[in-house]
């Protein structure tokens, strides 16, 4: 994108001939197809076929219906864990560095290859048993917390890429392009459903990785990086591999002294726990607890991703209109109503509203959070916050499918009544973080907030 970036500014007149040509570009559209590939694992493994393997194999009654629930939920707890941990040492390759692409190849690869074991593994009939479960089982849940970690990392390098690629005004447009093609791989991921059916998961397994695969193919062999000068620390001396993590620690000392922005990530935490979660468990809830096929689950997922974009057009629109704080409420009062009627649906006709309600949340949330962020933070610690923004994500991905997966594990006995609580302790969640939300001081800033 170096030719780009050095070339003079278009002419307004060729505004939109520039746009095509700026998504066309080799930089811009290997990169956008990274998100296309690794939006096809998001979908298909962490929503889709493994949460409904798990239930193939470990379900059979209400009761190893909710304990396959429990061990979904802690797989995706420990994958998240592992990213808490790890986290803030990459960012300290990365910084002392200034590379990107070289670390995200090896770990989109490692992503594929687990992805890959998966489905070996679950193919594998080994009279062999771990922890009261077959040796098989226990291998793919270890293979998708592997599949999962380095999946995440990946994002971390890819998320940073993006000022190499694009300059100023191109910034939010590439980020959107981006976007929209990461949702069109989630289209191109449930094909693999036509292939599979209902039944042989592990080759859905396969066939994801397959594709994540072919689409990474771009980025890996046609993006040239360009390089980009390690950060030199203020000091004048060397970071410490292990300074990430005081990094983070100065960074949440900083953010304490802004009680806005601060009790803002609170609230965040939380809302963030309960949509995280619930994206990860929808299938084997709408299939143990509602009674879906695996077909029905698809045509409700496609339906709830269509308004998740909805969502987020109108909400953007709504977030520029009233501020961030009043657009949050309104997303977090969204994601109740909707967690609420998918604990207390006994009708399809109601899940499939809950169903659409969730898609709604999910698709503005981070709209509006990121809003919040921008008008609440100062200018000069904008970057600084919005690192503690995106690692008190990665903490809520372990509590959510922890406290999931412990109800579910402790309710077993009573059938679908243990989802339907584990559900609601969502709600509370969701409750909690609209209550601390309230509390965030705020005054609608004068100028428009940045894209």
């Amino acid at each position: 994108m170096s030719q780009l970036a050095a070339s003079k500014p278009p002419r307004r007149t060729r505004k939109s001939g520039s746009s095509a040509g700026l998504f066309l570009s080799l930089p811009v559209l290997s990169w956008a197809l990274y998100d296309f590939a690794n939006t096809i694992f998001s979908s298909n493994i962490v929503t889709i076929f493994f949460p409904l393997y798990l239930q193939q194999v470990l379900g059979g009654d209400a009761r190893m219906d909710q304990i396959a629930s429990t061990f979904i939920s802690y797989a995706n707890a420990a994958s998240g864990l592992l990213l808490v941990v790890f986290t803030p040492l990459l960012g300290v390759w990365m910084d002392r560095t200034g590379r990107k692409k070289a670390f995200l190849v090896p770990f989109a690869l490692a992503a594929i290859v687990f992805t890959f074991l998966m489905g070996l593994a679950a193919y594998t009939n080994s009279p062999s048993s771990l922890l009261g479960l077959p040796l098989s089982i226990v291998t793919v849940l270890i293979f998708f917390t592997a599949a999962k970690f380095f999946y995440n990392s990946s994002q971390l390098f890819y998320d940073n890429m993006l000022p190499d690629i694009a300059t100023g005004p191109q910034v939010p447009l590439v980020s959107g392009f981006g976007v929209a093609v990461g949702y069109i791989g989630t289209l191109m991921g449930l094909v693999v459903y036509g292939i599979v059916g209902s039944s042989d998961y592990p080759l859905a397994f396969i066939l994801t990785a397959a594709l994540f695969l072919l689409f990474s193919l771009p980025i890996i062999l046609l993006y040239k990086e360009k390089h980009t000068p390690p950060v030199a620390p203020a000091s004048g001396t060397r970071k410490s591999f292990f300074s990430g993590y005081r990094d983070i620690y100065d960074t949440f000392k900083e953010a304490k002294k802004h009680r806005a922005v601060f009790t803002f990530m609170i609230a965040y935490f939380f809302f963030n726990d309960a949509v995280a979660t619930a994206i990860a468990m929808m299938s084997v809830y709408a299939t143990a607890v509602m009674g879906f096929s695996a077909g029905q689950f698809i045509l409700l997922y496609l339906v709830a991703t269509v308004f998740a974009i909805i969502g987020s057009f109108v909400f953007g629109h709504i977030t520029r209109r009233v501020g961030g704080k009043v657009s949050s409420g309104l997303v977090a009062i969204v994601l109740i109503a909707a967690l609420v009627l998918a604990a207390a649906a006994f009708s399809a006709a109601v899940f499939w509203a809950a169903a659409c309600l969730y898609g709604v949340a999910m698709g503005s949330l981070w709209v509006t959070s990121r809003t919040m962020i921008v008008e609440l933070s100062p200018p000069e610690k904008r970057g600084q916050f919005f690192g503690l923004f995106a690692f008190s994500g990665k903490l809520s991905s372990v509590l959510g499918p922890l406290v999931y997966g412990s109800v579910t594990w402790a309710l077993a006995g009573y059938g679908t009544l243990a989802s339907r609580a584990a559900l609601l302790s969502l709600v509370v969640m969701a409750a909690i973080g609209l209550v601390v939300l309230l509390r965030v001081p705020y005054a609608k800033p004068i100028e428009q907030a940045e894209a």
